[in-house]
């Protein structure tokens, strides 16, 4: 299992990461509320403006105060120690 840092001593599972967007559109924006509204959702904000939305295959969207570009490079990284493994 790999973990990923999503910033501020926050880590995932990168193995269960599904997709990793910015919260800006308005459907994203539906689904984090929606997911607000059904208690699976996970702020690792920190308290400041979030910046990427993580959701996970059981469902669960977790909120990011870095950038998605971040996010996914430091997914680009655990993957590629994993090839080497």
């Amino acid at each position: 299992m790999q973990l990923i840092n999503i910033g501020f001593g926050n880590i995932v599972s990168a193995d269960r990461i599904v997709a990793i967007v910015s919260p800006e559109s308005a459907p994203i924006k539906r689904l984090i509320q929606e997911s607000k509204d059904n208690k699976v959702i996970v702020d690792a904000t920190c308290g400041r403006r979030t910046r990427a939305a993580l959701i996970m295959d059981s469902g669960h969207i977790i909120l990011s105060a870095i950038q998605p570009e971040t996010v996914g490079g430091r997914l680009d990284k655990t993957m590629t120690q994993e090839e080497i493994n």
